[in-house]
């Protein structure tokens, strides 16, 4: 997740992390010495035919959804099934995180499905915003109970048994907070939840995001970002050209479009706890009276867009507004959820901010209605409202946070025995920290803890996950 919860990159290779910039989650690229093969334990596609609309008893339409199936550590035939919710973004296969170590430890068999709309599972040949209309985290969740009940069934077949295995769902930010809802609305499917990094309290105007970026930097860092902040504004007035030239962004028109894409590579060294490759040189520079503009830009090039596979185009109006379904269509279709569902506008915060105060609420907007036509705006007092934001009123839901992630204050972080919370506090605990390790970016296989500054703090929550889930799934036998 970065600014606006995700852009996600979509290319044979940087498909394969999820990173987010500008929307919610993702931006992803893969470590140079790490070959697909090695990150997933398996990419081999199988397809379930949903149904296009779950709210219409007329409307029996079809569509073929993605998902992936890893049963070599299913103790057959009563073990566990672990659910992997995919979220904003193509969904490549099953991922060699932490989820494998879990799998290993509790002889489950995984699946994951990939969310409508994103990567193979489009239902129409066009993103019209009329062919929008089925696109929200309510079908998405009708999506997982219909495959569910689906894959169990066929399992019993195999099986030959009538008793369903109990199941468990997992699910990192967007996804984490389906994770939760699920459980939510379909108690009687899941054992239990794992919410990572869940975003379930829809915010309007998120200045606590920013917020929380320089509390994490420091203040060396965070004076830092800020006088880069108002020398970028500046440079834009004297020589914009030169200035968008720096971040290789000049195909941005709009000034303000250019200013998101400079606060989200901020964003991505905390979000995924490599704040290091930002501040030290950061710091460095502003001490020796050296250009923070060309310091800031250098890292934008050399690690946000070279290692973690930001791009420009998902920052660019008329790239947005392209309705052709291509494999980098990703970056309309989450705008559509932040639009009409979710919002979480990363809108600068009224004092010392650490982006552009033309970032605000109308910006957003405008942003909408460019992309989806008039009238378009996220009710978040409604889904708030139909999911209980940070008051969710469920049971048997595992929260977990990194202190670093931004993300965090749209999370539920206080902690019930019923609905467990634990934050994860170290120097690079970033979002989704208890399954993909740190830093996030590249990918440790297994999700390993060795790379963070406090690898006792994630094991310790991870050794809370692992109680949690052994008591419900026995107490669901």
């Amino acid at each position: 997740m970065s600014s606006d919860l995700g852009f996600i990159l979509i290319t044979t290779v940087t498909a394969f992390l999820s990173y987010s910039t500008n929307a919610l989650l993702h931006s992803g690229s893969v470590s140079h010495d790490v070959s697909p093969r090695d990150y997933y334990l398996t990419t081999d596609a199988h397809w379930f035919n949903q149904t296009l609309d779950h709210y219409s008893p007329h409307d029996h339409r079809k569509f073929r959804q993605r998902y992936y199936e890893y049963l070599d550590n299913f103790r057959a035939p009563d073990g566990p099934v672990f659910m992997i919710i995919c979220g904003e973004g193509p969904c490549s296969g099953i991922a060699k995180d932490y989820m494998s170590v879990l799998a290993k430890k509790f002889e489950a068999g995984v699946v994951s499905l990939e969310h409508r709309y994103y990567g193979k599972s489009y239902p129409f040949n066009s993103l019209a915003t009329e062919n929008l209309r089925y696109l929200s985290s309510k079908q998405a969740l009708f999506d997982l109970a219909a495959f569910r009940q689906h894959y169990q069934a066929t399992l019993n077949v195999k099986l030959n048994r009538s008793s369903d295995n109990p199941w468990f769902f997992f699910g990192v930010s967007y996804p984490g907070a389906l994770s939760a809802w699920f459980r939510l609305k379909f108690p009687h499917l899941t054992c239990g939840s794992l919410a990572s990094s869940a975003v379930v309290h829809a915010v309007y105007d998120f200045s606590a995001f920013d917020q929380q970026i320089g509390e994490s930097a420091g203040q060396e860092c965070k004076d830092a970002l800020e006088e880069t902040n108002k020398l970028l504004e500046l440079g834009l007035k004297v020589n914009r050209k030169a200035v968008k030239a720096l971040f290789n962004a000049t195909e941005l028109h709009v000034d303000v479009d250019f200013l998101y894409l400079t606060a989200d590579a901020a964003v991505m060294a905390f979000q995924y706890g490599n704040s290091d490759k930002l501040c030290v040189p950061l710091v460095k520079a502003k001490k020796n009276g050296s250009d923070l503009v060309e310091t800031y830009s250098k890292y934008v090039r050399d690690h946000c867009m070279k290692v973690w596979g930001l791009h420009v185009r998902p920052y660019n109006r008329k790239h947005l507004r392209n309705t052709v379904v291509t494999a980098d269509s990703t970056y309309r279709i989450w705008w559509f959820q932040v639009c009409t569902e979710l919002a979480y506008f990363q809108v600068a915060p009224a004092n010392n901010s650490l982006r552009s105060q033309q970032i605000n609420t109308e910006y957003h907007l405008d942003l909408c209605k460019s992309l989806f036509g008039k009238g378009t705006y996220p009710d978040v007092d409604a889904t708030n409202l139909y999911y209980g934001g940070h008051k969710i009123a469920a049971t048997k839901i595992i929260f977990t946070n990194g202190s670093q992630d931004p993300w965090r204050h749209a999370s539920k972080q206080t902690s019930s025995p019923e609905l467990p919370s634990y934050i994860m506090d170290c120097h690079n605990c970033g979002h989704g920290t208890d399954l993909r390790g740190c830093p996030q970016s590249p990918m440790v296989i297994e999700g390993k803890s060795n790379n963070c500054s406090s690898p006792d703090v994630v094991n310790k929550v991870r050794q809370q996950m692992v109680e949690h889930i052994d008591l419900w799934l026995s107490e669901c036998r």
